[in-house]
């Protein structure tokens, strides 16, 4: 197979993601108008936040399994054709429960990761299935799109006329992808699709340790980019400007070095990349976690007040290391579905971002809850804390687990009792 036409699907497929995923993230920067004009509460935004990403991850197990038995080209034009009416629907709808009834059809963007990653799958052999995969992952540059043009969008035409605008964008990138991107080649890379039930997978509990990785390397992502720019303007009093722009520095820098991170994990191994990833987040979300704190100590003379808090600055500094980690961890969690799942990476990439987007979902809604609940905004950074620790826990089980069962086989290969004359 020709280089060229690998290149030239994975460059495509990349463009087609980054156009979905844009949308699919749409809703984080629309909700900051709606929310002032409708009076939104927290429970609420954090719904509307969360709708997309419900549909979307639920939609991703059977756009796996469609891709292994179909043709993951034209699936990929058909699903972007699917999103083009809510997103018109946008000029016309004048409630909350409309809102949020989009909200669930746009999610239909979020099967594109599935199909993409299936598509480019035929044009790359395994030793190169990390960096192929990473490369496309920058497409989560995507919801940086959205984070710049809909704030524009709504200054010069109102928050109306977005869906429209966006419509006309997404054809536009499904004819480009239906033409130019290339088909399945005859010489493509062999692989031996089985025809095994995808529920089937269920029972391997490879395959949710898998999905609670990518539960926070993606999943948690996508809630930070929904919530960080409503965090940044009412945990430190931001205009929409700035809380967009730091919102935004943290989507495309996690991006962009997903890339890198695959190539890392094709050089150095998924899980290594992996449990270096938890350990660097697990120290600044340590930091994130501490709420604003001031303490009085009752001294011989006189009373010493200390003041404990986190600016702005630190916050984001943190919050980018948390990004960039997240970035390499997102390549790595797929590098090692391929080497453990190579004949189903529909059907099992499909169940592992399916599981992982769901993150999406209920991390929003979990973050209002939490801060509801706290009376402070960095309880949603305990929660995150929270689930990278049973993340933690749950790959170094595995690793003992492994370890345990290798050294069994080298016993059983040596065991002295049995007579090797029988």
């Amino acid at each position: 197979m020709s280089e060229k036409i690998a290149k030239r699907a994975l460059l495509l497929a990349t463009l087609a993601f980054a156009a979905n995923f844009s949308v699919w993230t749409l809703y984080a920067a629309l909700v900051i108008p709606i929310t002032s004009l409708w009076n939104l509460g927290v429970i609420e935004v954090a719904a509307l936040l969360a709708a997309p990403m419900l549909s979307g991850a639920l939609s991703r197990i059977p756009a796996g399994i469609m891709a292994d038995k179909g043709e993951p080209k034209m699936l990929f034009v058909i699903q972007m054709l699917l999103c083009l009416a809510p997103l018109a629907l946008l000029f016309v709808i004048n409630s909350y429960l409309e809102l949020l009834l989009l909200g669930f059809w746009l999610g239909i963007s979020g099967s594109s990761f599935t199909l993409g990653v299936r598509y480019i799958n035929d044009f790359f052999s395994r030793n190169q299935q990390g960096t192929a995969m990473g490369i496309f992952g920058v497409g989560n540059g995507g919801a940086a799109i959205t984070l710049v043009l809909v704030p524009l969008l709504v200054d010069k035409f109102g928050w109306h006329w977005v869906g429209l605008i966006y419509s006309v964008g997404l054809l536009f990138v499904a004819l480009l992808f239906w033409l130019l991107a290339p088909e399945r080649p005859a010489d493509a890379v062999s692989y031996e699709y089985t025809d095994e039930p995808w529920y089937t997978l269920l029972k391997n509990i490879q395959i949710w340790r898998f999905g609670l990785y990518y539960y926070f390397v993606f999943g948690s992502f996508l809630a930070l980019l929904l919530w960080l720019p409503y965090y940044y303007m009412q945990a430190y009093q931001l205009p929409l400007s700035q809380a967009m722009a730091f919102t935004l520095f943290f989507v495309a820098t996690s991006s962009v070095v997903r890339a890198l991170g695959g190539w890392f994990a094709d050089k150095y191994g998924g899980r290594t990349v992996n449990w270096s990833v938890f350990w660097v987040c697990l120290v600044c979300l340590f930091f994130l976690s501490y709420p604003p704190t001031t303490m009085t100590i009752h001294g011989a003379k006189h009373d010493v007040h200390i003041e404990i808090a986190i600016n702005v600055w630190l916050f984001s500094f943190l919050l980018f290391v948390i990004g960039i980690a997240q970035g390499f961890g997102r390549a790595s969690v797929f590098k090692m579905i391929h080497e453990h799942y190579p004949n189903n990476m529909g059907k099992a990439g499909g169940i592992v971002a399916a599981i992982g987007a769901l993150g999406g979902f209920t991390l929003p809604i979990l973050f209002g809850a939490a801060v509801e609940l706290s009376g402070f905004y960095s309880a949603s950074f305990m929660l995150l804390y929270g689930v990278l620790a049973i993340c933690m826990m749950a790959m170094y089980f595995a690793i003992r687990s492994e370890r345990y069962r290798r050294k069994l086989k080298e016993a059983a290969s040596y065991n002295f009792l049995e007579d090797d004359e029988l």
